[in-house]
């Protein structure tokens, strides 16, 4: 199946892209993502739609420092819960490593490995997106993001002994320079920072030693596994594409890098038919939609994947008994109800 990314991967992106003079609600929809949806920080998107946004982000900026300028504004805790987890390990090669092995929580389509040898490591990055398609700028996020978490543990005046690209420079390499120093090189044979070994043996200063077991016991309890099953990414697909209007068995099955039996197939096994997971998705997220007062039911309607009005309001009274806008009274004089 294709790879999958949190929306976290696109953390500044809306801030970013408007700061550039582009309009990022456009170009997120013209590859399928939903703008709203990023405020979700832990729920997963295509990989390939964000690899695919990414590149037109710097076609449309000419920037071709976009992945780049993305990366710079990373911060520590855009990681997630692991974030909390490797803030408290002891040293650097201990939070690099719990990093690494857990890269799938945040990012399915990150391959990286360590590598030591006479007094040197190399950190290889790569993206493994199902298809062939560009990823320069997506690459170039990725190695900014682990540069950035080094220099976290390491100080801001730590400097690598190289950062390698396998693409060609680019026209202006002022903003590699600023943030990896002058030791950025492309046309290489791999992509990844190399740095001293000894770097890795520095002891974590952010580290409480108190405060390690906590940790490590939250991140126990909230830990995806590996093995999500198949009817949880397509709930969640199901959650990104519906505002998109083009939430299909295809478009999901697209998404997974499968064809559509195979998804029917998948879902059977659960129980589930792909209709049934629709209408009890949409009927989840329209009761917390409808009663929120500060949407429009007419925006409610587009979030939920209805072409118009009047189609939401008679799928809406088949499963709630009565209208949006009844159904929204109702709700808030219960509310006020309780609040007495």
């Amino acid at each position: 199946m294709k790879p999958l990314v949190r929306n976290a991967a696109l953390n500044s992106y809306v801030e970013l892209s408007q700061s550039l003079g582009i309009d990022p609600r456009a170009l997120m929809k013209s590859v399928g993502l939903d703008p709203v949806g990023l405020a979700v920080q832990d729920r997963w998107i295509s990989g390939a739609a964000v690899t695919q946004l990414l590149e037109l982000s710097a076609v449309a900026s000419h920037r071709e420092d976009f992945g780049l300028l993305l990366a710079e504004r990373r911060r520590f805790a855009n990681l997630g819960p692991i974030s909390l987890v490797i803030r408290e390990e002891p040293d650097v090669r201990s939070a690099l490593g719990l990093l690494m092995r857990h890269n799938y929580m945040y990012n399915e389509m990150l391959r990286s490995r360590v590598s030591e040898a006479n007094g040197l490591t190399t950190l290889k990055v790569g993206l493994e997106l199902g298809e062939a398609m560009e990823a320069r700028q997506a690459t170039e996020l990725a190695v900014g993001a682990f540069h950035g978490v080094l220099r976290t543990f390491l100080g801001a005046r730590w400097q690598s002994v190289t950062v390698c690209f396998t693409h060609s420079a680019p026209k202006d390499i002022g903003t590699h320079r600023h943030i990896f120093g002058p030791v950025v090189e492309f046309d290489r044979e791999f992509t990844g920072i190399v740095f001293y070994t000894s770097d890795l043996d520095t002891p974590n200063t952010m580290s409480d030693p108190l405060l390690r077991n906590y940790a490590r016991q939250y991140f126990d309890s909230i830990a995806v596994s590996r093995d999500t099953t198949v009817l949880d990414r397509v709930r969640e697909l199901i959650e990104v594409l519906l505002p998109s209007g083009r939430c299909s068995i295809e478009q999901v099955a697209s998404s997974l890098g499968v064809d559509r039996r195979t998804v029917h197939r998948y879902l059977a096994g659960s129980g589930e038919t792909f209709s049934s997971l629709l209408n009890a998705t949409r009927t989840e997220l329209a009761e917390q939609l409808v009663a929120n007062p500060r949407r429009s039911l007419t925006e409610v309607s587009g979030l939920l994947g209805f072409s118009g009005p009047s189609g939401f309001s008679r799928w809406f009274r088949e499963q709630f008994g009565s209208s949006p806008r009844e159904w929204r009274v109702g709700r808030a004089r219960q509310q006020h109800s309780g609040e007495e």
